[in-house]
């Protein structure tokens, strides 16, 4: 189990541009399975979950070829379906919670897909029955083996079908587009997620040619067609990381460019910084953050506490939540953050206590956190990452702390960010890996 050593305290300064979204990856890199022609994907990440789906579609037979540090060719065009049944995929599989959105595709080009159980971060449940209740509307027979928890959907063919989703589903989204395009008829999906990551597959499978409508939208109408073609497409930047580094900037009492943002994707999110009080300004496509000794909360106009809570697209991403949460600790002023999907991704709040933060953990949902407005700072220790998003702001209060901190577990760290040790010294940060 690696680590992460922290020397607290020290500003940061310089430009940090942000790697290629992950759950944008995890989407276009499954929709290849839906042509046997050649799809070129660029700004892809170089992250443990990015790279376990590519060696599992490889090891599916997917002839896959990296033509630059962040760019692949990938051609299925001669598949091994029983690997979709042995004991080395169910291995394979249960790893990685993206491994879902292959059933999808496989479904739609082959008329089957399988899958064990996928794993992935402890935050709480995140069930399957949207996406299987999609393709049961299309016309797919559905088995579950509950000894070996193993799903499988199979069908001669998909019908086009109209339906509601009982959630707005981001990956149960993507895996039901990604078997309706190629179903016969046409396909209209209700309550549909709209994140720019789910439409830019939308955007994707379209250049490949499908027909798909109402883009951007909670409606999406798709035509299906016969046979996708090939296609390159550019993966967006991560809006995630984007947050982590503005939060970042803001704890550390530091100035930050963040190159390349894409800003008009980013929705709520600049706003709700600058909620916090946090500076910044739009240069072109960049982000810029100026050094800040205090930062202030704002209220509501009616004079009640501000409350930050998550939603889907266009509100406000449940994966930036806990990184709020730690840059309140130290702004002027108080808030309450309501995470209200994930049922226990606010438990890592113990942690930051330790460390001198005033949080009062209401429940399993809800936080109120006094910011101590950089008056009293937090204070080194050792602690242990729970999950991606987590790790990531533990990082960031071990970066404002006084002293040195201890992170073990940073593989969960790995999984979404891109060296992110080598890009935070490149800044001014200490910090040291140690295996």
């Amino acid at each position: 189990m690696a680590t992460f050593v922290i020397e607290g305290g020290n500003k940061l300064s310089g430009e940090i541009t942000p790697q290629g979204a992950k759950n944008e990856a995890l989407q276009v890199i499954c929709a290849v399975l839906l042509t046997k022609e050649k799809v070129t994907i660029s700004n892809i990440p170089d992250i443990r979950d990015v790279n376990k789906l590519i060696f599992i579609l490889g090891e599916l037979g997917v002839k896959i070829e990296k033509i630059a540090s962040d760019t692949y060719t990938f051609q299925a065009d001669d598949l091994n379906l029983e690997y979709l049944e042995s004991e080395k995929f169910k291995q394979d599989g249960s790893s990685l919670r993206g491994s879902i959105m292959i059933v999808g595709p496989l479904l739609a080009r082959f008329g089957k897909g399988y899958i064990p159980r996928p794993g992935g971060d402890k935050i709480g449940r995140r069930r399957l029955d949207t996406h299987f209740d999609g393709f049961i509307k299309l016309g797919a027979k559905f088995r579950y083996n509950k000894d070996e928890k193993f799903y499988g959907v199979e069908a001669k063919f998909l019908i086009g079908a109209n339906m509601l989703l009982d959630e707005a589903s981001v990956t149960g989204t993507a895996n039901i587009v990604m078997a309706a395009v190629m179903a016969r008829g046409i396909t209209t999906i209700y309550n549909a997620a709209c994140e720019p990551y789910l439409q830019q597959l939308c955007k994707m499978l379209n250049s490949m040619g499908a027909k798909i409508t109402g883009v951007g939208s909670n409606l999406l109408t798709i035509e299906g067609v016969t046979t996708l073609n090939g296609c390159n497409h550019r993966v967006l930047p991560d809006m995630i990381e984007i947050g982590s580094w503005i939060g970042m900037a803001a704890m550390t009492k530091s100035s930050i460019t963040i190159k390349n943002v894409s800003w008009d994707d980013l929705g709520l999110i600049p706003r709700v910084f600058q909620k916090l009080g946090i500076n910044l300004e739009r240069k072109g496509d960049d982000i810029f953050i100026p050094e800040q000794n205090s930062y202030e909360i704002q209220d509501f106009i009616d004079g009640s506490i501000l409350t930050i809570s998550d939603a889907p697209w266009p509100g406000f991403t449940p994966d930036l939540l806990s990184i709020v949460l730690v840059i309140a600790t130290q702004a002027k002023g108080s808030v309450l953050i309501h995470q209200k999907m994930f049922e226990s991704r606010l438990f890592f709040v113990d942690k930051l206590i330790d460390m001198g933060a005033k949080v009062i953990l209401c429940d399993p949902h809800r936080a109120t956190v006094i910011g101590m407005n950089h008056e009293s700072s937090l204070k080194g220790t050792v602690m242990t990452s729970p999950d991606i998003r987590a790790g990531i702001s533990l990082l960031i209060a071990a970066l404002s702390a006084n002293g040195t901190s201890t992170i073990h577990n940073i593989e969960q760290i790995d999984r979404g960010y891109q060296n992110i040790d080598e890009r935070l010294r490149a800044i001014g940060a200490k910090i040291t890996r140690v295996a």
